[in-house]
């Protein structure tokens, strides 16, 4: 059985595999970002209402299937607990009949939480034996990970050939909101996306091409546009070898009549140290860094922005970690979360530079929808189909 999870599925007093991705980041073994917790506290809550028992399973990190302490789950259920004012049970042991009559001997209604998923070998290559073994110690099992659907991990994959398999909230909801990105639009449509690498998004932008009105692109991937057609980039990041890449775009851009927007005017420095002064694309010199745009390309996202009724967007402008140059990101994220405040506009932001950025400057909760997924986020817009949601599908 697979599909949905709905209100009259019955779970009192069964065990309840809840596969989440709790790869946050961790400093001196404190969570330092919440964001993918929260994300699935509604999934959990519904569950306790269900009177079931919650075995949450995740990974951390890539310690390559051996136990790697400094990317134990624990700091992270101690912060779940805190969160969900609830105790979370941390369970060290190893996935087996020992641990089956451990978990049976606590009682039902309560929150478990077993130990990193990529400390055993079968999860990455997605092993039936170490999914037949996980399946064992359950009844039911929900994938509320969207951002680990790309992977066909055991946990993600395997895991549903041996139990009843359902998707969580969080991940229907978020299905849901991409759908209406790249199917049931509100025109006119934008998307503003960047990023070091034109080549790992050019499936994104081809498929996105074909459905939106206008398409931005800034960050070091507008560098390696700049550079195609014949503009002095500098000593700025970009990517070599894109000649084609580039000239698709445009010629897909003409072909389904999406505006293409590359930056007008940067702000360049010397050095990653020193504050930057603005300059047009066609007085760059050869000792320039570019790490920023200047305020005539603020100025035309705004129009954009403003013209629009959905607006997706991935990837910063420019290095916006160094106060010296975030504010181009920063000015994109106001603008949208502006606009958003008066109901003007449908916006979504994903991938995980866009994620920091928008809780650097505390508008995390001022779009209509945040992906907190990378990977799995950029694929899904790509049209391809996921492991994770096929299986279950």
């Amino acid at each position: 059985m697979k599909g949905l999870l709905k209100e009259n599925l019955n779970l009192k007093d069964k065990k309840v595999l809840l596969r989440v991705d709790l790869n946050v980041p961790l400093k001196n073994a404190s969570v330092t970002e919440t964001n993918r917790i929260e994300k699935i506290i509604p999934t959990i809550k519904f569950l306790l209402e269900k009177k079931a028992k919650i075995i949450i399973i995740s990974h951390l990190g890539r310690p390559g299937g051996k136990i790697v302490p400094k990317l134990s789950l624990e700091p992270i259920s101690k912060k779940m607990s805190e969160i969900l004012n609830n105790n979370v049970v941390f369970l060290k042991d190893k996935i087996d009949e020992k641990l089956l009559d451990k978990l049976n001997s606590i009682s039902n209604n309560s929150i478990v939480m077993l130990e990193n998923l990529r400390f055993y070998k079968g999860e990455e290559s997605n092993n039936l034996d170490f999914a037949k073994k996980l399946s064992k110690i359950a009844d039911i099992y929900i994938n509320d990970a969207f951002s680990c659907c790309h992977r066909a991990h055991a946990s993600i994959e395997a895991i549903t050939n041996f139990l009843p398999s359902y998707f969580g909230i969080q991940i229907i909801e978020e299905i849901d909101i991409l759908k209406k990105l790249t199917s049931d639009i509100k025109k006119p449509v934008a998307c503003i996306i960047g990023g070091s690498k034109i080549s790992t998004k050019i499936g994104v932008i081809s498929n996105l091409i074909k459905k939106f009105d206008s398409i931005i692109i800034v960050g070091g991937m507008a560098n390696t546009i700049l550079k195609e057609i014949g503009f002095n980039i500098g000593k700025s990041i970009c990517e070599n070898g894109c000649e084609k890449i580039v000239k698709k775009i445009f010629e897909d851009a003409k072909k389904y009549n999406c505006n293409i927007l590359y930056p007008s005017d940067l702000i360049v420095s010397k050095k990653l140290n020193t504050k930057g002064i603005n300059k047009g694309i066609k007085k760059i010199q050869n000792d320039d860094i570019i790490l920023d745009i200047g305020p005539e390309t603020i100025l035309s996202i705004k129009k954009i922005v403003s013209n629009s009724n959905t607006i997706f967007w991935n990837g910063p402008a420019g290095l916006f970690e160094n106060s010296l140059f975030e504010n181009g990101t920063k000015e994109i994220a106001k603008i949208i979360a502006d606009k958003t405040k008066k109901d003007k506009i449908f916006s979504v932001a994903g991938g995980g530079d866009t994620v920091a950025a928008l809780n650097k400057f505390n508008l995390f909760k001022s779009f209509s929808f945040i992906s907190t997924a990378g990977g799995a986020f950029l694929e899904f817009l790509e049209g391809k189909e996921l492991p994770g949601i096929k299986t279950i599908n």
